[in-house]
């Protein structure tokens, strides 16, 4: 067995996120929501009903996670218990990228809207079929006191490498002329193959330096028992006020947070009519004041305790919906996106390190890692939640500002749940 904090090796793991995260900016968030919308009818029948193509898409988002919720079990069970972490994580790469590459047919064609939406999807269900295996080399490969940082730099290197693909598939946008290209659809088509190139392409560090496979067999009954240790953990955390508190509470507002950033430049395109590469620059703007948000909500988390400083950071999202329900303007949405970044990333920082503390405390009987793989199943159908919620309302009502509204909600319900959770005495002491 190789030894562990292994620089190259390291480094190796760091640039799979630098490889993937291409898909999390530019197929998730950037280009492709408002890329479907422009390339659907705005009416789409699909099995006997009429869908708003916007809806559609929200409900595509839904699909994928609940498959991807289904499956976190077995995938991680393959994970933990085989040998073939390395063949797991080429085959949900490959299904990712491959599916990305498949949306450069996705030309506009009012009959194709079938074909981006499989694609989508499929891509989905492989980038976070590959997560749980990347991530789950991280205590292969580093010793404990090392993960922090290791981690660290893999969302660095993730940051940058998306962004810098991002810009070059906003200048091929805006200056089409640049490249010899007409066709108002084909920059983001290009975009779409460059994506999954690039996350094929830079994986192949990886799949080349990390551990091999060692081709153990899988025992029996490794799918019930996936299912079996999450439901016993769920069952354990019930009996737990302050950690089933933090849950209910956690996937409220993770449901917010989650179908804001899948759904944001999809509202701006339909309520506010911005460009692509306008909706660019709000996600290139999100992505640079969240580093900054991150590092100033660990200063007030030491201030006032995490549960506080999570309770801020859901005011200000809730102030964030009601500012898209009223906007009226793109500068009025640029700076509500400003604030989408400064909370973005320290509410998902937050999140994860109170609930480390929370098991710590309650002395979970279970092991961490199992708690977290709830943790994990209840982010991902907290995406399924809000989606699914968003896609309703503006279904029903054909008014995508009220399933903002209904946002703002959740966000709001999720405070009576994490009010009442007991972190640790500076929490209880502390005042908001």
């Amino acid at each position: 067995m190789e030894a562990k904090n292994n620089k190259k090796v390291l480094r190796s793991w760091a640039i799979f996120d630098w490889a993937n995260s291409a898909y999390a900016l530019v197929i998730s968030t950037a280009i492709f929501p408002t890329y479907f919308v422009k390339a659907t009818p705005e009416t789409i029948d699909f099995m006997g009903s009429s869908f708003s193509n916007a809806a559609l898409y929200s409900f595509s988002v839904s699909f994928s996670y609940i498959i991807i919720a289904a499956l976190s079990p077995i995938l991680s069970g393959i994970a933990d218990f085989s040998g073939r972490r390395m063949f797991f994580l080429k085959v949900f790469t490959m299904m990712g990228s491959l599916n990305c590459m498949v949306l450069y047919f996705f030309n506009g064609s009012d009959d194709l809207w079938w074909l981006g939406t499989t694609a989508f999807i499929l891509a989905t269900i492989g980038f976070a079929g590959s997560l749980v295996f990347y991530d789950s080399y991280l205590p292969i490969i580093a010793t404990e006191d090392q993960y922090d940082k290791v981690s660290a730099k893999g969302y660095s290197y993730g940051y940058v490498g998306s962004v810098i693909l991002l810009v070059f598939i906003l200048i091929m946008i805006q200056k089409p002329y640049w490249f010899g290209i007409t066709d108002p659809y084909l920059p983001s088509r290009i975009g779409f193959v460059l994506v999954g190139i690039w996350w094929v392409g830079f994986a192949q560090i990886t799949f080349k330096n990390l551990p091999k496979d060692n081709r153990s067999a899988l025992g029996k009954g490794f799918i019930r028992n996936g299912y079996r240790e999450i439901n016993k953990v769920l069952k354990e955390a019930l009996t737990q006020p302050d950690v089933s508190r933090f849950l209910i509470g956690f996937f409220l507002y993770s449901a917010g947070v989650q179908t804001v950033i899948y759904l944001a430049t999809i509202f701006a395109e339909k309520e506010l009519k911005m460009e692509t590469g306008e909706l660019i620059l709000v996600v290139l703007i999100i992505q640079l004041i969240a580093i900054a948000g991150a590092m100033l909500f660990a200063r007030v988390s030491s201030l006032v305790g995490n549960r506080n400083a999570i309770i801020i950071q859901i005011v200000i999202w809730m102030i964030i919906c009601l500012l898209a329900y009223f906007t009226a303007s793109k500068l009025m949405f640029y700076f509500t996106a400003g604030l989408v970044g400064m909370v973005l990333g320290g509410i998902q920082a937050l999140s994860r390190a109170t609930y480390s503390k929370l098991l710590l405390r309650q002395n979970a009987e279970s092991d961490i890692t199992s708690y977290f793989s709830l943790y994990d199943v209840l982010y991902k159908l907290s995406i399924v939640g809000g989606t699914l919620l968003f896609g309703i309302v503006y279904q029903m009502t054909g008014n995508m500002r009220n399933s903002v509204l209904v946002l703002a909600f959740l966000f709001l319900s999720s405070i009576f749940f994490i009010a009442k959770v007991n972190v640790g005495t500076k929490d209880n002491n502390a005042a908001v």
